[in-house]
């Protein structure tokens, strides 16, 4: 078994996002700017967008936390977004999600200039990828390709099975593994909780994206030997174990799986991590005008 270590990845790619930063700054007279809007007092989104602003910062960008209480209207939600979309200063936007029942995601995500959509999640952005186009892509899948990429995992006519279609993980995740690309030229099985013998399906693939929310899902029985297997689920659990008053599980049996597998991130310390790389890299490509000039 070996380990994707998302720690040593995101911090190779973080030194390489910093000396780009340095270099944009130098020339533009301003950082790259990332805005994050966090609505309510969850304690996983506030844990997220605090560590989101705390690599902003270590590699050089500016970031701003605009936070509402969760009895903020979906109006005066939009107002702001729109006001940060009309702001030069600003090259990506990003807001928190889960969002209180009353303000539709959807609504909120199509409200972002896509342009400054480093989350990758608008529908522009969304339609660009699936076409192969220049395109901000969701930050997640995005982290997953740059760990495969950094590792020279050999991926072209691999059976890829991915657990969840979320518009967020799964079905991107889909399309870039299927890409003529490398990493990618997979055949890719999309699954989900009414996929029929989900499990045999799951026992067929070289590669696995869990990606379903549902703690230590991916059993072992449910993985061949010598699979590589990506978690990316991030479930979180109270304990007294540790200090934070909580623990992480991923959706794979880690300690069970690791024995089979080639290849297996950790939780934590894997794609979670690689998450903030692609969202980095992402704003920092807005700020440059690469993507969309």
């Amino acid at each position: 078994m070996n380990l994707l270590d998302g720690k040593l990845v995101s911090a190779k790619i973080k030194e390489d996002i910093k000396l780009e930063a340095a270099e944009f700054a130098a020339k533009s007279g301003r950082k790259p700017h990332l805005v994050a809007i966090l609505v309510g007092n969850d304690g996983g989104s506030e844990t997220y967008v605090a560590s989101k602003m705390r690599n902003c910062e270590l590699v050089g960008f500016e970031s701003t936390n605009i936070r509402y209480d969760e009895s903020v209207s979906e109006i005066e939600l939009i107002a702001k977004i729109k006001e940060i979309n009309e702001d030069a200063t600003v090259d990506g936007l990003i807001v928190q999600l889960p969002l209180p029942k009353h303000i539709d995601p959807d609504k909120v995500t199509e409200a972002i200039d896509y342009k400054k959509d480093v989350d990758g999640f608008h529908p522009i952005n969304l339609g660009r990828m699936q076409r192969n186009l220049p395109c901000f892509i969701p930050a997640t899948p995005y982290g997953i390709m740059l760990m495969l990429e950094h590792y020279k995992i050999d991926t072209a006519g691999k059976k890829a099975v991915v657990i969840g279609r979320s518009n967020i993980v799964g079905s991107p995740m889909s399309i870039l593994l299927a890409r003529n690309s490398n990493p990618g030229n997979c055949t890719v099985t999309l699954t989900h909780s009414r996929t029929e013998n989900l499990p045999a399906e799951v026992l067929e693939a070289d590669i696995i994206v869990a990606a379903i929310g549902k703690k230590n899902f991916v059993t072992e029985d449910m993985v061949k030997e010598g699979a590589i297997v990506i978690d990316v689920g991030i479930n979180r659990e109270t304990s007294t174990e540790t200090k934070s008053g909580f623990k992480l599980y991923g959706d794979v049996d880690f300690e069970n799986v690791a024995a089979k597998a080639s290849w297996i991130t950790p939780v934590p310390g894997g794609v979670g991590l690689m998450t903030i790389v692609g969202l980095l890299k992402n704003t920092l490509e807005a700020a440059k005008g690469t993507i969309y000039s």
